[in-house]
């Protein structure tokens, strides 16, 4: 149950392209001041939930209000108070950082010394190249500059399609560190990301998949619907056949491998790692190292999408 002052209040949006189902009666609620996430893969429908949201697409069918404005009707107003970071990156290449800046705060009357303390955390880190071309600039620096830009009219709501797709890793630590600290502006932030990990970064998230919302809640509250014990099994000898046994194991439920170990769940109700050891043992396998462990996100997603 969702409490509070709404930011977004959607019902049953759907959006189809030709043959393909993007948005398949899609309801959403996101409290004001909230970093709430989309999460899922490519073609999951996230692109489409942002444009629909924030105006650039018309939905098939459905009803939504944004800051209390209706989505149809209130569009010119939804604009005004939203920013928005396409997922592709869209900044002036020929214009400098700086002139790119003023020109998106000149579109809305503003001004960068209006809103400087806004963006100044941000900003910083690109500062020091406010005269180099936008073109010449690396992915991570073009990322915050989109962002700065997104910032600079002081929007109540920001959509962000994957801003950190495509950056390196201290890029992507740091653009979520500035996304934390916009939450104490009353920012409320909408961010689609096809990374399960940065689920954890939301306060809550709606997990997509094929146009549908599969579920939606806190991250932490997501790992406890997790219901099976999880084990992380790895052996130094032969992954792939540790893989193959472990499927052909009658007792198997989900084998899957993650980073360094296979994620594996069980169809009994209490595991006995002595059996399971003695059974690829049987197999050949050897040097394995079996361990039970807390569920992630992205455990909690493949289980949801995994074929029955």
């Amino acid at each position: 149950m969702i409490t509070g002052m709404l930011a977004i209040e959607a019902h049953g949006l759907k959006k189809k392209y030709n043959t393909k189902q993007a948005l398949d009666d899609i309801s959403l609620a996101v409290k004001q001041k909230e970093l709430f996430g989309l999460i899922g893969p490519d073609g999951a429908g996230k692109t489409t939930l942002l444009r629909v949201l924030n105006t650039m697409l018309l939905p098939d069918s459905g009803e939504a209000k944004i800051e209390g404005h209706e989505l149809i009707k209130e569009y010119k107003s939804i604009r005004e108070i939203m920013g928005y970071m396409p997922g592709r990156f869209s900044l002036y290449e020929d214009l400098n950082v700086e002139e790119n800046l003023t020109f998106y705060a000149t579109m809305y009357g503003s001004s960068i010394k209006e809103n400087q303390h806004l963006i100044a955390p941000i900003y910083a880190h690109i500062e020091p190249y406010k005269k180099r071309l936008v073109g010449k600039l690396s992915g991570g620096m073009k990322q915050k500059l989109a962002l700065c830009c997104a910032l600079i009219h002081r929007p109540s709501i920001m959509f962000l399609d994957e801003p950190t797709r495509g950056i390196d890793p201290v890029s992507r630590k740091d653009l979520w560190k500035m996304l934390q600290e916009l939450k104490n502006e009353n920012i409320t932030i909408i961010v689609s990301t096809a990374y399960m990990d940065e689920a954890d970064l939301c306060d809550r998230v709606a997990l997509m998949n094929e146009g549908k919302i599969l579920d939606k809640d806190s991250p932490e509250n997501l790992k406890k619907k997790f219901t099976k014990d999880l084990f992380g099994i790895r052996s130094s000898d032969d992954t792939f056949g540790l893989i193959r046994s472990l499927k052909a194991f009658e007792h198997a439920h989900s084998v899957y491998p993650f980073g360094d170990y296979i994620h594996y769940t069980d169809l009994r109700e209490k595991v006995v790692v002595k059996d399971l050891l003695v059974y690829l043992e049987s197999h050949g396998i050897t040097d394995v190292e079996v361990k039970k462990i807390q569920p992630s996100v992205e455990d909690y997603f493949i289980a949801l999408t995994a074929i029955k």
